[in-house]
């Protein structure tokens, strides 16, 4: 009888740089919600001692210990949020709704809970996530395949993990998340030089879901393992009819006058009680799944960006603590992934699969390269090449704004309308200031208060 395998959750957590661009419902406060609803309860349950396994971007970071940023963040949960929530109560007993009032009024303090949380660390999130921070990505979450030369791809990657050492003591063992899961081999070599071990990848396609081959890692020609995703358990949590459709959860859609949502998916008030009750027994279904996977051995990886517990899914952070408990329970061997893929053989790179792949549409770069978005990508392009050429006069100020209209971000909210203008005039604003820059034309106070702020310029240089 084959030895049962073992189950590694992957929490990513990335936000582009909007420190100081805009406000509410995207901008600066929509990092500080993510801190609130996502960042400190995965805090408190990585506290706790589960083994799940935390990437931070460096671009993320960056802002986490900006100057100022976390007061910002603390007097929007102390000011703006109960004074919305108050307002929002009012207008529904106004129009005779006193159930909805009430729930308002309860959702409120989930924000005074945060700022308590913020306030203990004395404000320091990022130093409280630091002895968790075992993988790291590039510097602001490029899709690396889409890149136009190597040079591009050393400056993301290489600053990337170079933060990351310098950010952190623990002892980082090479964990890297390729942004998107966008990989394609000619990367790989990249990767090594930068210090890169492990990355996820996402073979859905090529393998199939449900394929065993998806719980095997697999070594890269040129060195880096590369673990496959489990698309089949993943889409369970993270699928259109997956657990967060259930009928009580907060409904994440049907929003208020000023954007609270005191409604379940089923259209009844919301009870806190009954989604948890809800996020308890789903926990223990996923559990039983995971066992079932890999009962006949294997890793099965699961990766989640970790804004979906809390920042998209309200009752996720309650899911995640009651997964890692049924786990315990049910005797699924849940494991961090670096400690994992020293246990497990890996496989050789398939023959033949040469083609990009990513967690985007069909497996491919789809998302960050139609018709709909091309200019963005083409245009970040030709940016990076004419900061190639540039060379040794390349002013500071343009790389930073090369790496900031080179997130994956921009593409991605403009492909699925998520973000209204936002991204387009984000990336303009970047490639704009970026072509000043080149320009020699004068610009005031740099608005990238605090992105990259050890930035090497050498890997842009090198051949």
């Amino acid at each position: 009888m084959a030895r049962p395998g073992q189950v590694a959750v992957l929490l990513h957590t990335h936000m582009p740089y909007v420190e100081g661009f805009g406000t509410w419902p995207f901008g600066e406060e929509w990092l500080w919600e993510a801190i609130a609803t996502s960042y400190l309860p995965i805090a408190d349950l990585l506290d706790r001692g589960a083994p799940l396994t935390l990437s931070l971007t460096p671009v993320l970071c960056d802002q986490l210990e900006a100057p100022g940023a976390l007061e910002r963040c603390a007097a929007f949960l102390r000011e703006l949020r109960p004074e919305s929530h108050r307002l929002d109560a009012e207008g529904c007993r106004e129009g005779g709704r006193e159930d909805l009032a009430e729930e308002l009024e309860r959702a409120a303090g989930q924000y005074t809970e945060a700022l308590a949380s913020l306030e203990a660390c004395g404000g320091d999130l990022l130093g409280r996530l630091a002895p968790h921070a075992a993988w790291t990505s590039s510097a602001t979450h490029a899709i690396l395949p889409l890149l136009a030369t190597n040079s591009g791809v050393r400056l993301q990657v290489e600053n990337g993990a170079e933060s990351h050492r310098g950010r952190f003591e623990r002892k980082w063992r090479g964990g890297f998340w390729i942004p998107e899961c966008a990989h394609q081999p000619w990367i790989d070599r990249l990767l090594e030089e930068a210090g890169v071990h492990a990355a996820c990848v996402e073979l859905t396609q090529h393998f199939g879901a449900g394929d065993a081959r998806n719980l095997q890692p697999l070594r890269s020609a040129d060195g880096p393992l590369l673990v496959p995703i489990d698309r089949a358990l993943i889409d369970l949590v993270w699928g259109s009819d997956g657990y967060p459709a259930g009928g009580a959860y907060r409904d994440n859609h049907q929003r208020t006058t000023y954007d609270h949502r005191p409604w379940a998916n089923d259209g009844e008030v919301y009870d806190e009680e009954r989604a948890a009750r809800q996020a308890r027994d789903d926990a223990a279904d996923f559990a039983r799944r995971c066992g079932e996977r890999v009962a006949g051995g294997g890793l099965c990886t699961l990766a989640f960006d970790t804004e979906l517990f809390g920042l998209w899914w309200h009752e996720g952070p309650t899911f995640l603590a009651a997964f890692v408990d049924q786990c315990g329970r049910q005797g699924v061997d849940l494991v961090a992934i670096d400690d994992a893929l020293g246990q497990h053989e890996a496989a050789d790179w398939p023959s033949g699969l040469d083609a990009p792949t990513s967690w985007g549409k069909a497996n491919s770069l789809r998302t960050w390269s139609s018709p709909k978005v091309a200019a963005i990508t083409d245009r970040a392009r030709d940016a990076e090449l004419r900061a190639l050429a540039a060379g040794p006069s390349l002013a500071p100020r343009a790389a930073r704004e090369l790496l900031a209209l080179q997130a994956s971000d921009w593409a991605f909210l403009e492909t699925d309308d998520l973000a209204g203008p936002y991204p387009l005039e984000r990336f303009s604003e970047h490639l704009d200031n970026f072509n000043a820059e080149l320009a020699s034309v004068p610009l005031g106070e740099a608005a990238l208060r605090n992105l990259a702020p050890a930035l090497n310029l050498a890997p842009l240089l090198e051949p």
